[in-house]
């Protein structure tokens, strides 16, 4: 049993120092990435953010519109049914357009990379770009973590700006809220602090959900299991990731 352990533990620590070392490279190679791989990043950014519009708007119209129903329920009881639209507008916002953005980008998205990549090292592909003197790191990874990163606050900002819509739909053209208050109740409950905590968010979730994706793609044991299993656990370890940071920043803006 201890020994079980202690190879467990070195696993772990050895593991986590090469997604250390992984996380500088990328990091150190990004800015040249955005200058001399422009067109690599921009095409990333479209399957990362521009294939994931669907989605994303028709999930962040029906999130809205549930919070419009039940901001109305609620609030009708207290004779505040004018504040729907903050309390919609406060929960996309701050909390609800930024972490189901980065769940929905992991299993879309996210799935997206890690297969991709584990695919190339599967069948050598990226064994023969080092024999070509091509770093596969700056070729194929450092362009897809950014299109991640760039994607990811974008898509939050629609998400919220449908879902906002969804509220505003069913509750003034549905249940007769008044639109004027609707507005107004919005606008003087949403402050610039609750936006920039909502960029914050999906700022961090995006570099914590593509780097989880390009890490998983990239250490992916070369085979068809290995593939599948990197798949999931990239789905699996954003999801815890995006809600411990999600506590954790909320923490911080209290």
């Amino acid at each position: 049993m201890f020994r079980d352990i202690y190879y467990n533990v070195v696993d772990f620590v050895q593991d986590f120092g090469a997604f250390i070392l992984f996380s500088l490279r990328l990091i150190m190679y990004s800015p040249k990435a955005l200058v001399k791989r422009f067109g690599l990043v921009a095409a990333q950014v479209h399957n990362a953010g521009a294939l994931s519009l669907v989605i994303i708007m028709v999930c962040g119209f029906f999130v809205g519109a549930v919070l419009g129903l039940q901001g109305f329920s609620n609030l009708q009881r207290f004779n505040a049914e004018d504040s729907t639209g903050a309390v919609a507008a406060l929960s996309l916002v701050k909390e609800l357009g930024p972490v189901i953005t980065a769940l929905l980008f992991a299993g879309r998205a996210g799935t997206a990379l890690a297969s991709e990549i584990g695919l190339m090292k599967a069948t050598d592909q990226l064994s023969a770009m080092e024999m070509m003197a091509v770093n596969p790191i700056r070729r194929v990874v450092v362009p897809r973590f950014l299109g991640g990163v760039i994607s990811m606050p974008l898509l939050a900002a629609v998400f919220s700006c449908v879902g906002i819509l969804g509220a505003h739909i069913i509750g003034v053209g549905l249940l007769g809220i008044d639109e004027g208050s609707f507005w107004q109740q919005m606008q003087q409950a949403v402050t610039e602090k609750d936006v920039e905590e909502g960029i914050v968010k999906s700022i961090v979730f995006g570099v914590a959900a593509s780097l989880l994706a390009v890490w998983e793609g990239y250490s992916a044991i070369p085979t068809a299991e290995g593939v599948g299993r990197a798949t999931t656990r990239t789905v699996v370890l954003t999801a815890i990731t995006v809600l411990i940071f999600d506590f954790m920043i909320t923490a911080t803006y209290l």
